[in-house]
Formats: C-alpha cells, structure tokens, sequence
C-alpha cells in the first residue's frame, strides 16, 4: 500500500463517526437550539473517532483549542495506528437543523499525514464544477458569466441550461446579478455549501457550478469528496483583518494571495463521508420507525474511484 493511500477498512470506519453524529444532532432538529444541536454532534463523533485504531490529528475542526472545548485544531484522537489528517464537520448546517431545514450533514474525510491543506477558520473564494469537463474549464479568475459561458460550451449546452449553485448572502449580490444576466438560472441555499460544492458532481441534483465565498475549512472538506469523483475546484484565502493572516501564518500559510486548486488542498488519495441529518438534495435524514433508526450516508475512496451509498437500520 502506498504512503498517499489509506486501508479500505477505514472507509467503513469513516461513515461510522458520520453516522454517529448525524444521530445524535437529529435529536434537536427542529428545536431552535443550535449550539446544543452543534455539541451533540460534536460529543458523538469525538466519541466514535476515539474507538477507532487510527493515529489522527484534527486539522480542519472546531477552531483552536481556545476556542473549541471538543474536535479542535490539533486535538488527537483514536487508539493508535494509521497515521491521519481529520478535517471534519460534525454538523454542516446547524441552523438548518435547528430550524428543521433541509440539507443538514454530518461531514468527514481524512488523507495520510501532512496532506490537508491547513486552512485556517477564515472564508474562501470557491468555484467548483463536476466531472467530465476538460481541465482548466473554469477558473476563479474568471468573471461568473465567462465561467457560465465556458461551462455551457463545454457541456454543450446553451448558459440558459446552466445552474449556478449560489450561498445566499448579500456579499454574492453581483454575483448571483452577473449569473442571471449571462442567462444560467441560480439556485439559492442558506447554509451547507459543502453539499453545495458535492452537488454540482452529482446530475441528479441539476447544479452544474459552484461559486461564492464561504468558509476556509469546508473547502477543504468539499475538495476532499470531489477529489473522489473527479471534479475541479479553485479556491483563495480572504482574509478581512491583520488577526486573520497572523493565524493562517501560524498555520503554515506563506502565500496569502495563492489559488489553490484542488490537488493542493488534498494532496494524496482521501476518503469522505457524509451522513443526512435532515432531509436534502444529496441525502436522507435520520428516521426513526418501528424501534428502528435509519441513516443514509455516501461514503467516497479516491484511490479506489468508489462512490457508495449506505443505508444502515439499527434497533435502538
């Protein structure tokens, strides 16, 4: 096995701690409480990573230690064995959750050591397209309508056939303007850009590009799966004050302007999974029926190229 490519146990082991944490989280959807919604997640997958034989090392999580009480940035965990970097999302959405909104994720990848890109907690310029498409297809320096337009001719298509996934936040204003103007449609969502990102690879959901910023750490999160799939991804670090540099620096981050493109951020084979917290586009949420509780999860192996879907039915 070579040093840039994982067991194949852990893929199971990886929708386990997904799992975990989507049921624990789904027990305050709807409730209006997002903090405690956000540390039954955090508390579940702590837990499950902690009875896994992994040697790992928290390097996208919570924030740093002073800021984080559970899964944050340098924390170790597990018993000891395969040497890991852990970037996770114990839950991708928790106002969603707690607002009983859809689109809610428990989200997790690791890579061997040292080759996740340590991002720090601050936003990032994104732009992301499925597989298929010739390299170099889009590129953040790009406006939105050139993108469209190269998309659209890719694809071969007209930009009236292209959907634009977009966060909805007053700082894409000219963005989601430019978008409609060189003629795509926009999909609009609240929060999770990291199922945002994984949709434009999946047709079933009809998002063909990403584009926005967003947080740091999720970009890593949604390179890692696109990494399993093929697709392409650019990001930037946007830093908004002195303290923000200081900490990427503290992180590593000597380029402070650099695109990054996918296969820095994850530089060696990687392993994600996601588990449905509340029903979305991507996945299911967590049900119970009949004294069963029931989750569905993806679970992706770049080395392998395998994308699997996994319903699991557990007595409780």
């Amino acid at each position: 096995m070579s040093s840039n490519t994982l067991d194949r146990s852990l893929v199971l082991d990886a929708v386990r701690v997904t799992e975990a944490a989507a049921i624990a989280s789904w027990t305050m959807v709807g409730r209006g409480d997002e903090m405690a919604a956000d540390q039954a997640a955090v508390d579940a997958m702590r837990n499950a990573l902690n009875d896994l034989n992994i040697d790992g090392e928290i390097v996208i999580g919570e924030g740093e230690r002073d800021e984080a009480p559970m899964l944050y940035i340098g924390e170790k965990v597990g018993r000891g064995g395969p040497a890991v970097d852990i970037a996770l999302d114990p839950l991708e959405g928790t106002t969603l959750t707690a607002k009983a909104m859809p689109n809610a994720l428990a989200v997790m990848a690791w890579a061997p050591k040292g080759t996740l890109l340590n991002a720090p907690d601050t936003y990032m310029d994104k732009i992301a397209c499925g597989p298929g498409y010739p390299a170099g297809v889009i590129d953040l320096d790009k406006s939105p309508a050139e993108n469209v337009r190269a998309l659209a001719e890719a694809k071969g298509v007209d930009p009236s056939q292209i959907t634009v996934c977009v966060l909805d936040r007053p700082r894409h204003a000219e963005i989601i303007a430019a978008v409609r103007a060189a003629g795509a449609r926009v999909n609009l969502i609240t929060d999770g850009d990291v199922a945002g990102v994984i949709n434009t690879a999946d047709p079933a959901t009809g998002v063909d590009l990403y584009l926005g910023s967003g947080g740091a750490p999720e970009g890593v999160l949604a390179c890692a799966a696109l990494k399993c799939v093929g697709g392409q991804f650019q990001g930037r670090l946007v830093f908004r004050n002195a303290d923000e540099r200081a900490r990427a620096a503290r992180w590593g981050v000597t380029e402070f302007d650099k695109k990054y493109d996918l296969h820095e951020i994850v530089r060696a084979d990687a392993i994600f999974a996601a588990t449905g917290v509340t029903s979305g586009a991507l996945l299911d949420g967590v049900g119970f029926k009949d004294g069963f509780v029931h989750t569905h999860s993806l679970v992706m192996n770049s080395s392998t190229g395998a994308v699997r879907e996994v319903r699991m039915k557990r007595r409780v």
